[in-house]
């Protein structure tokens, strides 16, 4: 549900293509709402369908035309609408976390060697996140406003605590594991 509005905002900018949404996406918002290029175009499709978005072909030489999406009015009304209405916190779906509840059925070995994966994949998404920060500025210059960048980066220091307080928690976690007499033996 939240990808047809992140197109309509994104769309609110202005014109775009398909490709470049998913560029915009993959600089912008990825960090809390990744997108792969064909949930955008059937996601785009259905917004057309919708109202909401239109399209014009433009014509390339030697290349396969470009369909230029843009926001309809009924498309910018139904956008500050979701944007006005407030929403219930998603529910947390973490596939680490089911790991760690049944880890007791590994030897404890396999337990630190994937706590110690987990930590290596969040100091990457650390990494990922911080490199963000560049590219925000760079798509204010190109279609924001600095009002526009201080909401975009209130969403980055959100996912950047988060990472920073997983890691925090799978550091933590690696010690105890490691910590002789903290981890039970297996029965």
């Amino acid at each position: 549900m939240s990808l047809e509005y992140a197109i309509l905002g994104f769309l609110s900018y202005g014109p775009s293509t398909g490709y470049d949404l998913k560029r915009v996406f993959d600089s912008t918002v990825r960090h809390f709402w990744p997108a792969d290029q064909s949930q955008i175009y059937r996601t785009l499709n259905r917004l057309g369908t919708q109202g909401y978005v239109g399209h014009e072909l433009v014509e390339q030489e030697e290349k396969p035309d470009r369909k230029i999406y843009h926001l309809t009015e009924a498309g910018r009304e139904e956008f500050l609408r979701w944007l006005a209405t407030p929403h219930a916190p998603d529910e947390v779906r973490e596939g680490s976390l089911i790991q760690v509840f049944f880890a007791a059925r590994l030897p404890n070995e396999e337990i630190i060697r994937l706590a110690e994966l987990q930590a290596e994949q969040t100091r990457e998404r650390l990494q990922t996140l911080e490199a963000l920060k560049p590219l925000l500025e760079e798509h204010a210059a190109q279609i924001g406003t600095r009002r526009d960048v201080f909401f975009w980066e209130l969403t980055l220091e959100h996912g950047l605590a988060m990472t920073r307080a997983g890691l925090k928690w799978i550091e933590s976690v690696i010690r105890r594991l490691k910590t002789p007499g903290n981890l039970p033996e297996a029965d």
